[in-house]
C-alpha cells in the first residue's frame, strides 16, 4: 500500500515541479520580458522574478544594453564623383521593448540594412573635402536620421562614427599634389605681403628721413662706424653727401 501512495506522489510532485519550471523565470537588471496571453501581447515585465501561466504565456527576452553594430564597408560616390569606400559603426539601444518586438520581425538586421543605405545615401550627397574634414558634422547628421527613423522600432540610436574613407590611390596621388601647390600658393602670398609690409616701412623711413637731413648724415657716420669696426681687409666705397661736407664748411667758417 504504501508503495502504491509513493507511486502516486512521485508523477505529482514532477508535476508541480514541471510547472513551477515553466512558471517562474528570473530576469536580469538589464533584460526585459515582452509577455504574450494565447499569442496576444499583455505586458512587459522584468527585472527580476516573474511568474507566467505555463502554455498561456510566453516571453519574448530582450536587451537593454547598448549594442555596437559594425556597417560593413560601402561603395560611396561622392558629389564631386569621387569613388570611396567608407565603413562605420552604430550605438543604439532598446527604449521600448513592445515595439522592438511587434513592430520589426529583427530589429538588429532592420538596424544594420538602415545604416547602410543612410550611409550612402548622406555620403554622397557631399564633397570629398567634406567627408575629410567635416566628419563630426557627417555623424551627428547620420545619427539624427537614423534616430528619427528606428523610433517607431522602440531603438534609440546614441552615436554614429565614420571609421575608414578610403581613397583609390590615383585620387590619393591627386590630393597630395593638390595638397603641394596649396602650399606653395600660400609661401607665395605669405612672401609677397612680408615685401609689401617692408616696402611701406622703407618708404616710412625715408619720409621721416627727408623732414631731417641731418638723420640722413648720422645714418652714414653709424654705418661707416659698423664697418670700420668690422676686422677685415676689403676696401670699402662710401659715398659722401654733398650736403654733409657743406655742413662741414658750415662749421669751418
Amino acid at each position: 500500500m504504501d508503495f502504491l501512495n509513493y507511486g502516486f506522489f512521485v508523477p505529482l510532485v514532477l508535476l508541480v515541479l514541471a510547472f513551477l519550471w515553466a512558471a517562474i523565470k528570473i530576469l536580469r537588471e538589464y533584460e526585459r520580458a515582452v509577455v504574450f496571453t494565447l499569442g496576444r501581447f499583455t505586458g512587459v515585465k522584468g527585472p527580476g522574478l516573474i511568474l507566467l501561466i505555463p502554455f498561456v504565456q510566453q516571453i519574448v527576452r530582450t536587451d537593454l544594453r547598448t549594442i555596437v553594430l559594425d556597417v560593413p564597408t560601402q561603395d560611396v560616390i561622392s558629389r564631386d564623383n569621387v569613388s570611396v569606400k567608407v565603413n562605420a559603426v552604430v550605438y543604439f539601444r532598446i527604449v521600448d521593448p513592445e515595439s522592438a518586438i511587434i513592430q520589426v520581425e529583427n530589429f538588429i538586421q532592420a538596424t544594420s540594412e538602415l545604416a547602410q543605405t543612410t550611409l550612402r545615401s548622406v555620403l554622397g550627397k557631399h564633397e570629398l573635402d567634406e567627408m575629410l574634414s567635416e566628419r563630426d558634422k557627417l555623424n551627428e547628421d547620420l545619427q539624427e536620421i537614423l534616430d528619427k527613423q528606428t523610433d517607431p522600432w522602440g531603438i534609440k540610436v546614441a552615436n554614429v562614427e565614420i571609421k575608414h574613407v578610403d581613397i583609390d590611390e590615383s585620387m590619393v596621388r591627386a590630393i597630395a599634389r593638390q595638397a603641394e601647390a596649396e602650399r606653395e600658393r600660400r609661401a607665395k602670398v605669405i612672401n609677397a605681403e612680408g615685401e609689401y609690409q617692408a616696402a611701406a616701412k622703407l618708404l616710412e623711413a625715408a619720409r621721416v628721413l627727408g623732414q631731417a637731413p641731418e638723420a640722413m648724415q648720422l645714418r652714414y657716420l653709424s654705418t661707416l662706424n659698423v664697418l670700420a669696426n668690422e676686422q677685415n681687409s676689403s676696401t670699402i666705397v662710401f659715398p659722401f653727401p654733398i650736403d654733409l661736407s657743406g655742413w662741414f664748411g658750415k662749421g669751418e667758417s
